[in-house]
């Protein structure tokens, strides 16, 4: 789905068949274990399931158009010892039209391997684009720790040092804030615009 695609909820666009409409949702959901790629887009048209209108499934429409073009794309998964956890995550402030909830996502590499994805608004509405993304940060960081725990749990010692990157993407400033995780309970973070370092203990 295109940046400047906006959805919302309508009130005088034509009405479409709700069953057809949640059919083909529950199809795409289907396809988001193989295809991060559509997560975002098909989580955003989810959200119009009770009242779908044209739009919402023009919206849907055009992911099927996309998916139909890119059938040569997929996952792929090498053998490696390498062990190291890496994060990544993002946030879109206020996305949500209707709520001005914002919108997190992340992913989860094990070595050079993406084995975990996720897209999800936000619960609470922040006032500033630094507090979506330390939200996201936030459930970045536990998804992290969590795989770290199951992999112990198989006998697996993950590295100690587990990096994850938040990219803030603005309308003319582009701020990237790295952060590292050393111990469960330090937080570490470097934001490269600003060159303010910092440490936090939870």
């Amino acid at each position: 789905m295109h940046p400047t695609c906006i959805l919302s909820k309508e009130d005088t666009g034509t009405k479409v068949d709700q069953k057809l409409y949640r059919g083909m949702i529950g199809s795409l959901l289907y396809l988001t274990a193989s295809r991060p790629d559509i997560l975002f887009s098909v989580y955003l048209c989810a959200r119009f399931q009770s009242d779908p209108r044209e739009s919402h499934l023009t919206s849907i429409k055009r992911i099927f158009r996309y998916l139909k073009g890119t059938t040569n794309l997929g996952l792929l998964y090498r053998k490696s010892l390498d062990y190291k956890l890496v994060g990544f995550c993002d946030a879109d402030f206020a996305g949500d039209r209707i709520e001005r909830k914002s919108t997190s996502g992340n992913c989860q590499f094990l070595g050079e391997n993406l084995i975990s994805w996720a897209s999800k608004r936000q619960a609470t509405i922040v006032m500033s684009t630094a507090e979506a993304e330390y939200i996201s940060a936030a459930s970045c960081c536990t998804e992290l720790l969590w795989i770290k725990h199951q992999l112990e749990d198989y006998q697996i010692k993950a590295n100690s040092i587990i990096p994850f990157i938040v990219i803030i993407l603005l309308l003319f400033v582009y701020e990237r804030i790295q952060f590292y995780i050393q111990e469960p309970n330090i937080l570490k973070s470097n934001t490269i615009l600003s060159e303010i370092m910092f440490k936090k203990e939870f």
